[in-house]
């Protein structure tokens, strides 16, 4: 089936986007990767930015839904280990459907979204932010009830490496190819899951074991 000219001026976006980023690509440059005049472009959506803000929009609210769907389901595990996997399982594995579904991701609008992420461009930022920000802190507090006493620092920190991980493993499978000579596949997605799961849920963990060795060292006070 062909596309209708707003799909593929939308999908020509996210094509320049991730190659050249925001800033280096204009209305004009879309139309023409599209095939489409300028005029509708500017019909459809008035503006660069409120192009890009459909793109997040189209690819990343499906994405955020079935995560706030598995994290529900996450929640309800009682044991704290096991619910802190399934938590940060809630929310690597709807990027990876995603990427395959073409409803959240895919190695394309990946690598768009770290490109724009580096570039610090004022539109971008908060439409990015808009995107992500609400869905990101649920779940910064859903591990804060796994660990507790954590440091908000830390978790936030490591959430932080958690999304980094998850965007490099995502757009560059091959590397990891390449640097097992082979032996192991970075296209393997379900592998991917439970490594980027075992390293987060082991680094979230280690903020429990911090913070009750830390308070084991506190000597009691006595009251005279």
């Amino acid at each position: 089936m062909r596309k209708n000219v707003k799909e593929a001026l939308l999908d020509a976006a996210v094509t320049l986007f991730s190659r050249s980023g925001y800033n280096a690509v204009s209305l004009r440059d879309i139309a023409k990767e599209a095939g489409a005049n300028l005029g509708s472009l500017t019909y459809h959506f008035g503006s660069k930015a409120n192009l890009l803000k459909e793109i997040y929009a189209r690819h990343t609210q499906p994405m955020n839904a079935r995560r706030l769907e598995l994290l529900g389901e996450a929640r309800r595990i009682r044991d704290a280990e096991d619910r802190l996997a399934a938590i940060l399982r809630a929310y690597v594995v709807p990027a990876y459907i995603s990427s395959s579904e073409g409803d959240g991701g895919g190695a394309e609008f990946t690598r768009m979204r770290a490109i724009l992420s580096a570039e610090s461009n004022p539109d971008a930022k908060k439409i990015i932010a808009d995107a992500f920000d609400d869905t990101s802190r649920i779940f910064i507090e859903a591990i804060a009830e796994c660990v507790p006493g954590a440091p908000q620092e830390g978790l936030v920190w490591r959430s932080q490496f958690l999304l980094g991980a998850l965007y490099y493993s995502l757009i560059n499978p091959e590397r990891v190819t390449r640097l097992s000579n082979g032996q192991v596949d970075g296209n393997d997605r379900d592998a991917a899951i439970e490594q980027l799961v075992q390293t987060a849920q082991a680094g979230f963990s280690a903020l429990a074991a911090q913070h009750t060795s830390v308070k084991d060292a506190i000597p009691e006070q006595r009251i005279n």
